[in-house]
């Protein structure tokens, strides 16, 4: 009986650990952004939540001069990738600054959201970049 039990706890551990595996395999895609398409954004920033598995940054402006200020969800990469890709901390963009912003659009146009290309603190002239390919040096595989 106590082999028993030690067998079934044994598979039990097992599959939880496999269901957990593939719980964290899973990733959703970015089709849902217009890759031919780029668009640029001007306003101040909201809030930049730093967190796995997206960093995501607020943005209360507007991408056409024609059109009243709206809050942007403009997703970027993980902060590990960031982080890679150059320049990128925790506090490299902070609420109420005034930003340049160029991204990849939604395909849907009604929503005010976008795949970060790459973002311009007005004030200082800094600029960070989301794709860790742009930053590699060839070699270094």
């Amino acid at each position: 009986m106590r082999r028993l039990m030690k067998s079934i706890g044994a598979f039990a551990v097992f599959a939880m650990m496999a269901g957990g595996i593939t719980a964290v395999a899973a990733h959703h895609s970015a089709s849902m952004f217009d890759f031919s398409k780029s668009q640029t954004l001007k306003g101040k920033v909201v809030e930049m939540r730093w967190v796995n598995p997206h960093v995501t940054i607020t943005i209360n402006g507007s991408a056409n001069p024609d059109e009243a200020p709206a809050e942007w969800l403009i997703e970027t990469t993980s902060p590990g990738n960031l982080v890679r890709a150059g320049g990128w901390r925790r506090d490299a963009l902070k609420p109420g600054d005034e930003v340049e912003v160029k991204f990849h659009p939604e395909r849907d146009a009604g929503k005010k959201s976008g795949l970060l290309q790459e973002v311009k603190v007005v004030s200082t002239g800094e600029v960070f970049t989301a794709n860790i390919r742009d930053q590699e040096k060839p070699g270094l595989e």
